[in-house]
């Protein structure tokens, strides 16, 4: 067993990009060991990545009853986010959401800008304005990578 910094007892965890590859491991590492949490997992099930294997995902992430709600949602929605503030009080945040691809953020800079900044100013903002223990935040190396040909 792993030993862990923070109490998860009882806690809600928002969980951007839940249906994403990690974001949806990360929910079931937690649902499975930890039996008094609850995940509320929000994803705008984009197309860049196989649309049915986030759906599989969210499938299996569903077995958990109620310990489990999907929003099919986008960060950068901010009425949305605050929504989910007011209505579930989560208290951990992990932000995993983010549009990755460094090519595809060449040909499509508004996806980027609309996830990985105006998304992430949401979360930051609602967790300022909210009750929130501790934020997690993962960013691809797209939003600041060493690229110069721009």
């Amino acid at each position: 067993m792993v030993s862990y910094n923070i109490d998860l007892k009882d806690k809600t965890i928002l969980i951007t990009g839940a249906a994403g590859f990690i974001g949806a491991n990360l929910a079931k590492r937690l649902l499975t060991e930890f039996e008094h949490v609850t995940i509320i997992g929000i994803d705008n099930i984009t197309d860049y990545y196989d649309v049915r294997l986030k759906h599989e995902r969210l499938n299996e992430l569903a077995a958990f009853g109620k310990r489990f709600r999907f929003i099919k949602e986008n960060i950068a929605n901010k009425q949305a986010v605050e929504h989910i503030f007011d209505e579930y009080h989560p208290k951990i945040i992990v932000n995993l959401a983010a549009q990755a691809g460094v090519r595809y953020s060449i040909t499509n800079p508004d996806s980027y800008v609309e996830s990985n900044l105006v998304g992430f100013y949401n979360i930051l903002e609602a967790c300022r304005n909210h009750d929130v223990e501790h934020l997690v935040y993962a960013s691809s190396s797209s939003v600041y990578g060493s690229n110069k040909k721009v």
